[in-house]
């Protein structure tokens, strides 16, 4: 079984953190991303998120956001699942959306990515 809880790297080399995942599903960590909006350097910013309970043998589906803190204005929301291949190696996949904040309703079109 699939297990959120731990560090976690990704194709862009950014980390995450997740502690320990509760009965209901809830969890917290910390993301530091390597790509920013501003080319700033990076620091950690809270993540927070919560998994469904997959069925037996399935593997479970999860989301959370992140705030990325002190470095922009802007929020990720992330959806995945979480699989572990016939080796026991497991792979988080994730799509996910950022909404960066704008000046006005006029510019909405161009604030989530």
């Amino acid at each position: 079984q699939c297990q959120l809880s731990g560090l976690w790297k990704n194709e862009q080399d950014s980390l995450m953190e997740i502690s320990a995942v509760r009965d209901d599903g809830v969890f917290q960590g910390k993301y530091l991303t390597k790509v920013t909006l501003t080319g700033s350097c990076a620091r950690a910013s809270p993540l927070t998120g919560a998994q469904q309970q997959p069925g037996e043998g399935g593997w479970p589906t999860f989301a959370f956001t992140v705030r990325w803190d002190k470095f922009s204005n802007a929020t990720t929301a992330f959806a995945g699942q979480c699989f572990v291949d016939m080796g026991g190696k497991e792979t988080l996949t994730t799509m996910w959306l950022l909404r960066e904040a704008v000046g006005s309703l006029e510019e909405d079109w161009k604030a989530t990515r």
